[in-house]
């Protein structure tokens, strides 16, 4: 009989210790499950805040594209004016081989 029980208390002690390290695994995993929870809401929070910056940048530059506060007819071009600007003929007398004379 005492030979039955040493290994039953063998077994016994093992499955203790197995179960206490899965508890304090399990204590470790959830500690590092709200650190991991944290990061998270901290890495959220900061790409909450670029998304609003850039969301600003793109209302101003929205603003900008649209004109809507612009005043832009003195910069209008008279057709009259276009027709007294010189009209300049290209050159086509051009010869490459000019460059690669030594």
């Amino acid at each position: 009989m005492k030979r039955a029980l040493l290994p039953l208390i063998f077994i016994t002690i093992t499955f203790a210790q197995n179960n206490a390290t899965k508890e304090s695994n399990n204590t470790v995993k959830s500690s590092e499950k709200n650190i991991t929870v944290e990061n998270n809401n901290s890495q959220i929070e900061k790409n909450l805040k670029e998304q609003m910056e850039r969301e600003k940048k793109y209302q101003a530059e929205q603003k900008f594209y649209q004109g809507d506060d612009y005043n832009l007819e003195e910069h209008k071009v008279d057709k009259e004016s276009v027709d007294k600007v010189p009209i300049i003929e290209p050159e086509y007398d051009f010869d490459i081989t000019d460059l690669y004379a030594d």
